[in-house]
Order: C-alpha cells, then sequence, then structure tokens
C-alpha cells in the first residue's frame, strides 16, 4: 500500500492523462479561443496586428545572428513542454531584474477638484505595479536556419509585488505558454515598456517532437516539482507569470534550480513519449532510478510500476547504511542524503513494446 505522500502524485498523474486523453482536453479550449480571436482580428482594418512595426523590426533584424536588444536586460534560459492533445504545450521561461521592469508604487486617485487637504498623512503602499508588454514571434527551422514565422503573440502584462520587502536589484524568473505542434523553433521574444520606448529582445531554439518519428522511448523534460494546485478555470489566453507555470486547471511551481533542502524529496514530473497501450488501452510501464555521487552509488530505489505514461511522483533521499560490529552482526541505519552535488539516473521500460530510455538530471542538495 502507498503511503499517503504518494497518493496525491498519483492521483495528479491520473488528472493530467484524462486530460490528454480527454475530447475537451482544458488546453483546446486556449487553442479555439485563440481561433476565435484571430477570425475576429481578420475581419479588422489591416492596422491591427499582433506585434507594433517598430517591435517586429527590432525582432527580426536581430534574428539571423541571434543579436540581442539590451534596452530591458533579460535572459530565456529554458523551456519544456507537455501535451495539448494534437499539439504541444510549449512553457518559455524568462529572468528579468525587478528594477529593469518599472516596478513603482501605483498612482495616488486623484484628489476632488473640492476637497480639503488631508489632516494625516498617507499610508505607505502595500504594492508595487509594472505594465509592461510581452512579444513571442515563433519561426518555424528548417536546415538550421529560421524559415516562415507560424504565430505571433502579444501578451499585455500587469504585475504586482509586495511593497515590503521589494528590490529592486532582485531577479525574477516569469513563464508564458502556447501551444504549438510539433517542429523545429525559433522564438523571437520582446519585453518592452507599456509606450514602445524601451524594446528588450532574445532569441531561443527549442524542438517538439513529432511523436509518429519516435523510435525509442522517449520523455519531455523532466522536472521536479515543488507544489501544485488545481484552479476552477483553464488558461484560455497567454499570460505572463511570476514564479510558476498554467497548464489546463494547474497552477505549477517547478524546482527550476534542481535544489532541494536535506530531507526534502525529488518530486519528479514527466510523460514518457512513445509508450504503447495494450488492447485493453493499458500501459504497463517500469522505472528504475537511482542517484549517484559521481562514480559511487548514493541512492537506489525499488522499481516502479505505471499504468499511464505521465509520471509524477515523490522519491524520497534516504540512504541505507549497513554496518558490522565487532562480532560481525550487521545493522541497518536510514539517513538523509546528505548536501552535495548528486546526479538523478531514471531508466524508463515500456514492457510492452520493450523499447527503453535511460535520462540523466543534475541536482543539489543543500
Amino acid at each position: 500500500m502507498r503511503s499517503k505522500e504518494f497518493i496525491v502524485p498519483v492521483l495528479l498523474a491520473g488528472f493530467v492523462f484524462s486530460l490528454l486523453v480527454a475530447p475537451s482536453f482544458a488546453g483546446s479550449g486556449f487553442l479555439q479561443a485563440q481561433d476565435k480571436q484571430e477570425k475576429k482580428e481578420a475581419k479588422q482594418p489591416p492596422a491591427k496586428i499582433y506585434i507594433p512595426k517598430e517591435v517586429r523590426d527590432v525582432m527580426l533584424s536581430g534574428l539571423q545572428a541571434r543579436t540581442a536588444r539590451q534596452d530591458i536586460p533579460f535572459t530565456v534560459f529554458k523551456s519544456t513542454f507537455l501535451p495539448a492533445q494534437a499539439n504541444y504545450y510549449v512553457f518559455l521561461f524568462l529572468k528579468m531584474k525587478n528594477g529593469d521592469l518599472g516596478f513603482a508604487p501605483p498612482a495616488p486617485a486623484p484628489a476632488a477638484k473640492d476637497a480639503p487637504p488631508p489632516t494625516v498623512p498617507a499610508a505607505p503602499p502595500t504594492k508595487v505595479a509594472a505594465r509592461f508588454d510581452v512579444f513571442l514571434q515563433f519561426h518555424k527551422m528548417e536546415n538550421g536556419a529560421p524559415t516562415q514565422i507560424v504565430k505571433e503573440v502579444f501578451v499585455p502584462t500587469t504585475m504586482e509585488l509586495d511593497a515590503a520587502g521589494y528590490d529592486p536589484e532582485k531577479e525574477g524568473w516569469y513563464t508564458v505558454g502556447y501551444p504549438l505542434p510539433s517542429a523545429d523553433y525559433l522564438v523571437a521574444v520582446a519585453v518592452t515598456t507599456h509606450d514602445l520606448k524601451k524594446i528588450g529582445t532574445q532569441y531561443f531554439e527549442f524542438s517538439l517532437p513529432d511523436l509518429k518519428a519516435i523510435k525509442d522511448l522517449d520523455t519531455t523534460p523532466i522536472f521536479f516539482l515543488k507544489e501544485y494546485k488545481e484552479l476552477q478555470q483553464a488558461e484560455t489566453v497567454a499570460e505572463l507569470h511570476r514564479e510558476f507555470m498554467r497548464y489546463a486547471i494547474l497552477q505549477i511551481t517547478p524546482n527550476i534550480d534542481n535544489t532541494v533542502a536535506i530531507g526534502d524529496p525529488l518530486d519528479l514530473f514527466f510523460l514518457i513519449l512513445g509508450a504503447q497501450p495494450n488492447d485493453q488501452n493499458k500501459y504497463d510501464i517500469e522505472g528504475q532510478y537511482e542517484v549517484k555521487q559521481g562514480d559511487k552509488d548514493a541512492v537506489k530505489f525499488a522499481p516502479a510500476k505505471y499504468d499511464n505514461p505521465f509520471i509524477s511522483q515523490p522519491l524520497p533521499l534516504k540512504q541505507t547504511l549497513i554496518t558490522k560490529d565487532k562480532d560481525g552482526k550487521e545493522s541497518q541505519t536510514v539517513k538523509d542524503l546528505g548536501a552535495g552535488s548528486y546526479t538523478f539516473i531514471c531508466k524508463i521500460t515500456d514492457k510492452i513494446s520493450g523499447r527503453t530510455c535511460t535520462k540523466t538530471v543534475d541536482f543539489t542538495v543543500k
């Protein structure tokens, strides 16, 4: 019987897998909303565009050489993807410094024309806010070079932070997600002030695999989960989120620096690609996991069995040490994995097709 700490992740995997196979998968609402918006905007005058010309020109001017513009410095430091029916939902991860985004206290409401002067000083603001715009331009890659633009996306953003402890030098990370079909892509990203006086750009390449072309087993990028929660509604337009990602009706916080505290588990989250169900549409998948420190074994886990290809499972980082006393009698001691740098090794076997794949992820215990 699974302990309680394993029950919720297993239910999460089943829930997400049900979204994947359901005809009305929530992610498709995003696609339907985008289609409706595009049809609506197609009826508008030609001046109605996704990306203003001055921003588009800057994005295209640096495209071939991947030359970033640093009016607003930022980086696109990674991407990941999850399924969205026949498409994938790709997530881009950005890092930006608070001060570069123009966070400031909200402007006070204007006083009435004949209002008397205030008798007590105004309370200090509890929030600081920034208003800026993000633009995404997805280019298909062929033979290592960007070709046609397949999608342009406008992401107007208003962000608030607590005024207490606000640090303009602190860097925050952000995510934005969008559904795309399998292909190789180069995305041009622009972050601009709302008045377009400052335009920052970056370029990032990623690939979304074609399931029909997968000859061996594969996985989506493996990441470690910090927390998640279920929301009432799915996201239907692209939005920028600070330090979490939105997927269907889930709000997911990944462990972006792969660092865990002593005593905490590694909470896996990924999808197996290329696994085959049996005639009853059931999967038979085995996961073998271990942790190494250099060439030395640190932790080995009992094989895990799965009946669907969406994996969400915490793995306790415990070491079992066997010692012998002077009489040769053995005793076991279980302790938490100590601080240091480690490599997580994941071997997946599809028992039905016989396909296998092995993935590694470096992580740190502090």
